[in-house]
Parts: C-alpha cells; structure tokens; sequence
C-alpha cells in the first residue's frame, strides 16, 4: 500500500499544482531514438536509462515513483495521478522499464507490473479489468512528433513556446478524453513565489499622520518618529525651535524697576 500521499493524489487527480513545473531528473539535450513496443500503440526510449514511453501524442516517464507527462520531448513536465494514466500505458510489460524500480523485481518482464498490487485495493476497485484486453483490437499508434528533432540543445523551446510550435507542426488529435485534456492545455509553467504579486499588491503605503483619525488620542503618549533625532540637534536649533511663531503677538516689555524709583 502507497503512503498517505498517494492515497490523496488518488482522490484529487494530482499531486503537483496545476500548471506547477515539476523536475524529475531527466535532461536529454536531444530528441531520444523512439521504438515502438511490439502490440501495444506505444513507443519506449530503449537507448535512454529512463523508463520514457510516448502515447497518444504525449510522452510519459515512471519517475521517483511517479506518473509524468509532457508534450514535448524534454518537458516541462506534469504530475499524472496513477488514476489517470492511460490503460496502454499502464500495460506496457517489464521488460520496457530500461530502469525499473526495486519492487519489480520478480514479476514477469513480459507482463504489466502489478500495479494493483503497488498502489492498493482502491486503486484496482477503480480500474477494474485494466490488465484484460484483446490484443488483437489494440489501437494504431500515434505519429511521433519528430519536428522536435530539430529543437535540441540551447534550441529546446521555452514553455511559453511549445503549444505555439506544436499547433503548427503537430495536428494530431489525442483520442483519450484524458489524454486530451492534458494535451490541450498549456505547458506546465516555474511556480511563483507564492502570492507574491498578491502581497506588493496588498502592502500598505507609508502611513499618514493620525490627526484626525479615530484613535489618534490613544497614541498621543507615544514618541513621534523622528523625535530621537531632533533631540540630537544642536543646542542653537532648539532655541529657534522654543522662539514663539512670528504670527504670536508680542507682549510689551515689562517697566524697570530702578527706573521707575528713579523717576
């Protein structure tokens, strides 16, 4: 049985988020050499040291315990909940994984791994009869995308330029309905910080004075800002500070007293 991890993965389609760009170790720099597995309308990289299929029109890699897919050769890719792989791609026997996991040891190469027996008895409740299927009624392959080869290295497309690319050089139409939802929508994008636009969005401005404001008479006791530095001022400023505003009336000077006992 799969960690509680999985389990949840199972019941909301995916672990990754959606359009979240996932690394899983695989950097080709070139369009792999694909070859079609015998009876099933699936092609494996036998010379890649990864377990890579391409089918119905996307490529597929069992990775880190993990489904994946992209529609371009080296990704960006998409975390595929294990309901949702496709039923062919499922089924491609053992001895196609050019790098099997540890728990497939002992199982038969010329079958399917036991996925049921991997992730659990609601896993295989819900995709009842996978592993049954007449071989002779196996759909035709899809054509490979083999514009690609020409997008290699420092020429690999950014995810903002697949879809552009391959609507004008790939007209293939999945014919899964799951398939073709992760087909049609746009390649999976680096992740943002999160909610970082929502954040500069919502900081507040410098705060106005509080005069006027309700509250205001609560902080009175408070030190204003800046205070510490005018009490480092010269001892000349704070007597032009003390000076009484030019608009105060002047209060007449006060009579002498030895003058007025000398009149």
């Amino acid at each position: 049985m799969r960690p509680a991890v999985m389990v949840a993965c199972m019941l909301f389609g995916t672990c990754a988020p959606a359009g979240a760009q996932v690394s899983i170790g695989i950097n080709l720099g070139a369009y792999p050499d694909l070859v079609a597995v015998p009876g099933y309308p699936v092609y494996y990289a036998p010379r890649l040291d990864s377990n890579f299929f391409f089918y119905d029109g996307l490529y597929w890699v069992y990775a880190q315990d993990n489904w994946y897919a992209s529609s371009w050769y080296d990704g960006p890719w998409d975390m595929v909940a294990p309901e949702s792989v496709p039923l062919f791609v499922l089924r491609v026997p053992v001895r196609y994984y050019r790098q099997p996991p540890g728990y497939f040891g002992g199982w038969s190469p010329e079958a399917p791994p036991r996925w049921g027996e991997h992730w659990g008895r609601n896993w295989e409740q819900r995709r009842s009869g996978w592993d049954r299927w007449d071989h002779a009624s196996a759909p035709a392959p899809a054509p490979l995308p083999t514009y690609q080869r020409e997008y290699s290295g420092e020429r690999y497309p950014r995810a903002d330029q697949q879809l552009a690319l391959r609507n004008q050089n790939y007209h293939y139409q999945p014919r899964e309905a799951a398939v073709r939802e992760q087909f049609q929508h746009p390649p999976a994008q680096a992740a943002p910080p999160p909610r970082r636009a929502q954040i500069e969005r919502d900081r507040p401005s410098t705060p106005r004075p509080d005069i006027g404001k309700p509250g205001a008479e609560d902080r009175k006791g408070r030190p204003e800002p800046g205070a510490q530095q005018r009490e480092s001022q010269p001892s000349h400023s704070r007597e032009q500070s003390d000076r009484p505003p030019a608009s105060a009336p002047a209060q007449a000077p006060r009579g002498d007293p030895e003058h007025e006992r000398d009149h």
